[in-house]
């Protein structure tokens, strides 16, 4: 099988530091689904999926997140030919459109190949390539960086009851265990990303937790921070619709930034890159005071 990334893409994933202050990237996220947990519906249809791509590239998204199943709590798995039906025509369309690097969040190895030989360049799997038995060969097949994400449970079960001795190093311990199988398989380590999962199978107090130790994620491997509009949020603050968690959203983002995390996945483009704008400029006057003692 033929190798789909190049060097423009492994240089956006793993060489992402455009500023002395190493911001985070941005991924902003297009969900084709009707029922994610926080914009499901608004971008089902190809049209709008494209137009959202656009508008989150024209804020200021240095990559895209493209996913068709939702992985909200409770959500029901998608055959893959339902999958590929909803994504692969907005991945032909926005990758004809913008110039920054798509990513697939796909559990399948079969979505992910489409979705690659599609115009995607990045491979984003919330199982960490175990949900699917053929995905590490893919992904070894496929040469495309890839994201693994810690997940205890599947969606339909991730919330019933989770529970963790030390949710911190039971993660840190799955991620490296992934990145060892990745390694094994072919995968070269500089292709590889991890994701702590915040949301995925953990209470509030497993997510703070994780937050509050990304430095320990950020030795181990580049890391990408989703804690975009999630229910954690609501849970430091007031309950209310996923919309209405931006501001708890941007605070997780400027934490993610000052833990050295890689990647932002978020919703909020134009507000979360504006937040490290200014996040940064005060970083750099404070670097500049110090050097000048």
């Amino acid at each position: 099988m033929a190798k789909h990334s190049n060097p423009e893409t492994a240089s956006v994933l793993h060489n992402p530091l455009n500023s002395p202050l190493n911001s985070p990237r941005i991924m902003g996220i297009v969900n084709v689904t009707p029922d994610s947990f926080s914009d499901g519906g608004l971008y089902y249809d190809c049209a709008s999926a494209v137009a959202h791509g656009e508008r989150l590239v024209a804020d200021g998204a240095d990559i895209l997140d493209i996913g068709a199943e939702s992985t909200r709590p409770g959500a029901a798995p998608v055959p893959a030919d339902e999958e590929c039906q909803r994504l692969i025509p907005v991945i032909e369309a926005l990758s004809k459109r913008v110039k920054v690097p798509i990513s697939v969040d796909t559990r399948k190895a079969a979505v992910a190949k489409a979705a690659i030989r599609a115009g995607a360049s990045i491979w984003n799997d919330v199982s960490a390539l175990t949900y699917d038995p053929a995905s590490l060969e893919m992904a070894a097949d496929l040469g495309a960086p890839v994201i693994l994400m810690h997940a205890q449970g599947d969606p339909q079960t991730m919330q019933d009851a989770p529970a963790y001795d030390d949710v911190v190093e039971e993660v840190y311990a799955f991620l490296k265990a992934r990145m060892d199988a990745c390694l094994s398989a072919g995968i070269p380590r500089e292709k590889i990303t991890i994701d702590p999962g915040v949301g995925f199978g953990k209470i509030l107090t497993h997510n703070l937790a994780l937050l509050a130790s990304l430095s320990k994620f950020t030795d181990l491997a580049p890391v990408l921070l989703g804690a975009s509009r999630k229910r954690f949020i609501a849970a430091v603050d007031r309950d209310g619709p996923a919309e209405t968690r931006i501001g708890g959203s941007i605070a997780a983002a400027i934490a993610g930034a000052a833990a050295g995390v890689f990647y932002v996945r978020v919703h909020d483009v134009a507000e979360t890159r504006q937040a490290l704008a200014v996040h940064n400029a005060i970083a750099g006057v404070n670097a500049s005071a110090q050097l000048s003692y």
